[in-house]
């Protein structure tokens, strides 16, 4: 069956986005890894599902480039808001979002963090803001759920981390029993981390809204940077704003590439 789909990206986060609304469009975790599919498919590091909400001005669902549905994603947040083009909510499994955009710029309320070892979740008790545990020169990360499960690592130079090894191991380890995105940053200023994220389900990508807002959340909650901070990545710079006790605002750009159409898929 066809279907009518939107190439974007938010800083080389890349989306393809299929506004369901007035037409279902059935999606599996196997038609997701087949559109991903960068050789045989349209090619992503996300597929996005937008859908009629009861709750919100709609519903997005996200796959990984693997097939996992996963709970949030910060840039295909902006990429929706861009879509929708108004101030609007937005149900995702990881809560409903606030919406907003002007030109090409968006900002989304991500909610507020969660911290407590359950909500992460963790396989077992311990201290989310220093974790008594480590993979090879990467120890004591912090944990954050913010409407998925990140653990950060501060450290001296972020590009020198062998992401793309140690990242899936740090993915799937047993601490983590819905697996886990994987960040590195770089404090460079009060006001400025510098961030690479190993994306549950997808791997190395260019920008990881999510990561940005977790990274920024315990960097600011430890002391070591004040809000707002700017959280740079491979692909750009995301704008993160929060107070402890608050919600998590999240402002950068989005970009709309192209229209097309797909059978076959």
């Amino acid at each position: 069956m066809s279907f009518r789909f939107h190439k974007m990206h938010g800083l080389g986060n890349d989306f393809v986005v299929i506004d369901a609304r007035d037409q279902s469009v059935a999606i599996d975790s196997a038609r997701a890894r087949a559109i991903a599919d960068r050789r045989e498919g349209i090619g992503c590091d996300q597929l996005i599902l937008i859908e009629p909400s009861d709750v919100a001005d709609a519903r997005m669902r996200i796959w990984n480039s693997d097939g996992s549905e996963v709970e949030a994603c910060g840039n295909a947040s902006r990429a929706v808001a861009l879509l929708l083009g108004r101030q609007s909510t937005l149900e995702t499994l990881g809560g409903t979002l606030q919406l907003a955009v002007e030109g090409t710029l968006a900002t989304v309320d991500m909610g507020s963090p969660r911290f407590g070892w359950d909500d992460i979740p963790l396989g077992y008790a311990m201290d989310t803001a220093s974790m008594p545990v480590g993979w090879e020169d990467l120890s004591d990360p912090a944990a954050v759920n913010v409407g998925n499960p990140h653990v950060i690592f501060f450290v001296p130079d972020c590009d020198a981390v062998e992401l793309d090894r140690l990242g899936p191991q740090i993915e799937h380890d047993p601490l983590f029993p819905d697996r886990v995105n994987v960040n590195v940053a770089t404090i460079e200023d009060q006001d400025r981390i510098r961030l690479r994220v190993w994306e549950r389900g997808a791997g190395l990508t260019r920008a990881c809204g999510t990561g940005a807002c977790a990274t920024a959340v315990a960097a600011i909650k430890a002391g070591r940077v004040h809000s707002p901070v700017t959280v740079a990545l491979p692909g750009g710079e995301l704008l993160i704003d929060w107070r402890p006790g608050g919600s998590i605002s999240m402002s950068g750009p989005a970009t709309h590439v192209y229209v097309g159409e797909a059978d076959g898929l």
